[in-house]
């Protein structure tokens, strides 16, 4: 059973399937009012279908996402980031950009 596809739909007798693959984004954040009485908690959740969005550009997005609901920007723990750490440069490499730009 190939499952890449956005839609599949398969015939057993005289009925249908239809599978469609997603990729699903979860956040969870909660607001608090502190009373006399007490704690009043509000659970909000976000969802986001990334399979919705070129491959490209799921990192954007994610960062996008994470900005505007957590707070926070992430490259290396992010699932989607194509995020690599920088190599080192070598002496004839860091001699050629001082001297020769």
């Amino acid at each position: 059973m190939k499952l890449n596809d956005d839609n599949q739909e398969y015939v057993i007798g005289q009925s249908y399937i239809n599978i469609k693959s997603s990729c699903v984004v979860k956040f969870n954040e909660q607001f608090t009012i502190f009373t006399s009485d007490g704690e009043i908690t509000l659970s909000v959740d976000i969802s986001a279908d990334m399979i919705k969005i070129p491959e490209e550009y799921r990192e954007i997005f994610m960062n996008m996402l994470t900005t505007k609901y957590l707070n926070k920007v992430v490259f290396s723990d992010n699932i989607f980031s194509k995020f690599e750490e920088p190599r080192p440069k070598t002496w004839w490499q860091k001699f050629k950009s001082r001297f020769f730009g």
